[in-house]
């Protein structure tokens, strides 16, 4: 068994971008009351600059709008903003949130992104390097313990001083993932939530993202995960991304869909952490196997999905 040993952490749903459409804002409001309704844990929303609301200020729309529900971002682009700047950014919608950010970072990913803005994409050990250090200059000015100062490849702080003061201390909870070794290597080391993910080196959901998808996958992930936390393992919160969800009673074909999706095998797409298939008894039995097995206790979905799911969030969630 991987999973964590000690208490069990309890399910958490989460929404994240996938599926989401651009609506007014009464039902993007309503959306975000739905969900906390539903039971769902978080919503998130994506950065991308071909398409979609601004995170920051749907982010803050969908908080004003709710009291429970947590909201953040699959993620932030690290390369889109300077750490300073996302770090007032995120701190002001944590306080004016009353405390439930929850800051998704990533280092990019997707090509089209990078093409059509003109941003330089560099590679991923880069790109990642440069997360890194971003990593360190948040979590320095959100701990506010004084004037932030920070020399490195990509960075350079100069007697900061941070404000507003996040709510959450020392800092919203940081949620980092990915399929790759270096990004779960930094994820290990610096997240409170490690995401798996399938691999989207490609810039797109492609056959590498298939092969990194199945179960061995996922384990060989979560090896190199504890791995580098060491005496962190214990403390961190793994969380999937399910990429093909279909819950109900007449599930024909959707497990040959999941496989085509994902350029895998049926019967790899049926044991697959991205992959929710069945009844609602079913996908229970799978989420509880994944969280026994693999020590995954939060679960993302698209928006897409919602409905289907909110059966199985009535059963699991908090349990």
């Amino acid at each position: 068994m991987l999973g964590q040993e000690g208490a069990t952490r309890p399910f958490r749903f989460g929404v994240g971008p996938g599926g989401v459409r651009l609506t007014g804002p009464r039902e993007w409001t309503e959306f975000a009351r739905r969900l906390e309704d539903l039971g769902f844990s978080t919503l998130s929303v994506g950065d991308h600059l071909i398409g979609g609301y601004g995170p920051v200020a749907a982010m803050t729309a969908a908080a004003a709008a709710t009291s429970t529900l947590r909201i953040g971002a699959l993620t932030f682009c690290n390369d889109y903003r300077h750490p300073v700047v996302l770090a007032q950014e995120v701190a002001t919608v944590d306080v004016l949130s009353g405390g439930r950010v929850e800051l998704g970072l990533g280092a990019g990913w997707m090509r089209a992104d990078y093409d059509r803005s003109g941003i330089p994409m560099g590679a991923p050990s880069e790109r990642i390097g440069r997360l890194a250090e971003a990593v360190r200059i948040l979590k320095d000015v959100f701990a506010a313990a004084g004037p932030t100062t920070f020399t490195g490849t990509h960075y350079r702080v100069v007697g900061h001083e941070g404000l507003p003061i996040p709510v959450q201390r020392p800092w919203p909870p940081i949620v980092i993932g990915g399929s790759g070794r270096r990004v779960l290597t930094l994820a290990a080391e610096e997240a409170d939530v490690v995401g798996l993910n399938v691999s989207l080196r490609e810039g797109s959901l492609g056959a590498a993202g298939g092969a990194s998808a199945t179960w061995a996958a996922t384990v060989d992930k979560l090896a190199t995960v504890r791995e580098a936390a060491g005496p962190r393992w214990e403390t961190l919160e793994l969380e999937v991304y399910v990429h093909v969800t279909a819950v109900g009673p007449r599930c024909s074909g959707d497990l040959e869909r999941a496989a085509s999706a994902l350029h895998i095998s049926v019967p790899d797409a049926a044991a697959s952490p991205h992959v929710l298939v069945g009844d609602v008894a079913q996908v229970c039995d799978a989420l509880v196997r994944r969280r026994e097995e693999l020590g995954i206790s939060y679960t993302s979905i698209h928006a897409d999905a919602v409905e289907q799911m909110a059966p199985v969030v009535a059963r699991l969630a908090g349990s």
